[in-house]
C-alpha cells in the first residue's frame, strides 16, 4: 500500500459481460451476468477480483461497466470503423465490398471520449463504486451502415455480403445499458449521438482514404527508370 499518497484503481469492464439476454436489457449494475465469450469470462472473473480487493482490503477500486465506444481511433477489425473505413475507401474508389456478419445484431454505441470522462468521474467519488456506462440507446448494424453510407451518399445495399465466417457461433444478439446511477451520482451523460459519432469517424476515414489514394496516383506518375547492364571491361 502507498503511504504517501492514496492509490485510486479503474478496472474495464465491458457490457459483453452480460451476454445480451433479451429479457435481461435494459442492463445495469445488478443485473446478472451470463459471458457468451472467452473475452466476456475474462472480464467477469476481473470485476469480481475488483470487488473482492475492495471489500477485503478496503482498497479504492471501481468497476466502469463500458458499452460500445467508438472513436476514429477505433481498431480497423472492429465492425464500426470496419464499416466507416469500408465507405470512405468505397467511395475513393479504393474497394469494392464489405463483408459483414450478423446485420441485425443491437448494440448502445456511445463516442470513447464521453466514456473516458465518466471513467474519471468514477475516480473522485468519496467512495468506490460501480457503473454501467452507456447512452440508453441502442441501435442494430444495419442502422450504423445506413448512417456510415448515407455520409458518403451510398447505398450500402449494393456493397455490403454476409460472410459466415463472421457470424458469433454464441451470438449477443442485444446491448442496451441504463445508465441511471452515473446521471444520478456521476452526474454523467452520454452527449454525443450515434449520427454525429458515425460522421466523425466517417470524416476521419475519408482523410486517410484520399490521402491513400493520392499516394497511390504518385507511385503511378513516376516513371519507371531501368538500368543497363554494366559490361565487363
Amino acid at each position: 500500500m502507498n503511504k504517501e499518497k492514496e492509490v485510486r484503481f479503474y478496472q474495464a469492464s465491458t457490457s459483453e459481460m452480460f451476454g445480451g439476454l433479451p429479457e435481461t436489457a435494459p442492463q445495469n449494475e445488478l443485473t446478472p451476468f451470463h459471458p457468451r465469450s472467452p473475452y466476456a469470462c475474462a472480464k467477469v472473473a476481473a470485476f469480481h477480483h475488483t470487488v473482492n480487493y475492495r471489500e477485503a482490503h478496503n482498497m479504492f477500486a471501481c468497476n466502469g461497466i463500458l458499452f460500445n465506444h467508438e472513436s476514429p481511433q477505433r481498431g480497423e477489425n472492429f465492425v464500426t470503423r470496419k464499416i466507416t473505413l469500408a465507405a470512405a475507401r468505397i467511395k475513393e474508389g479504393l474497394q469494392s465490398q464489405l463483408a459483414l456478419g450478423n446485420l441485425d445484431s443491437r448494440r448502445d454505441w456511445g463516442f470513447a471520449g464521453d466514456y473516458v470522462e465518466a471513467m474519471w468521474l468514477m475516480l473522485q467519488q468519496e467512495k468506490p463504486e460501480d457503473y454501467v456506462i452507456a447512452t440508453g440507446q441502442t441501435h442494430t448494424i444495419r442502422d450504423f451502415l445506413d448512417a456510415a453510407f448515407a455520409a458518403v451518399d451510398l447505398d450500402w445495399h449494393d456493397y455490403v455480403r454476409i460472410d459466415p465466417r463472421f457470424i458469433r457461433p454464441a451470438e449477443v444478439d442485444l446491448l442496451l445499458g441504463d445508465p441511471s446511477r452515473a446521471e444520478r451520482q456521476l452526474g454523467w451523460t452520454a452527449s454525443t449521438t450515434l449520427p454525429e459519432l458515425v460522421e466523425m469517424m466517417v470524416e476521419h476515414d475519408l482523410r486517410l482514404a484520399r490521402r491513400e489514394k493520392r499516394l497511390a496516383e504518385i507511385e503511378a506518375e513516376e516513371p519507371q527508370t531501368t538500368f543497363a547492364p554494366v559490361q565487363p571491361r
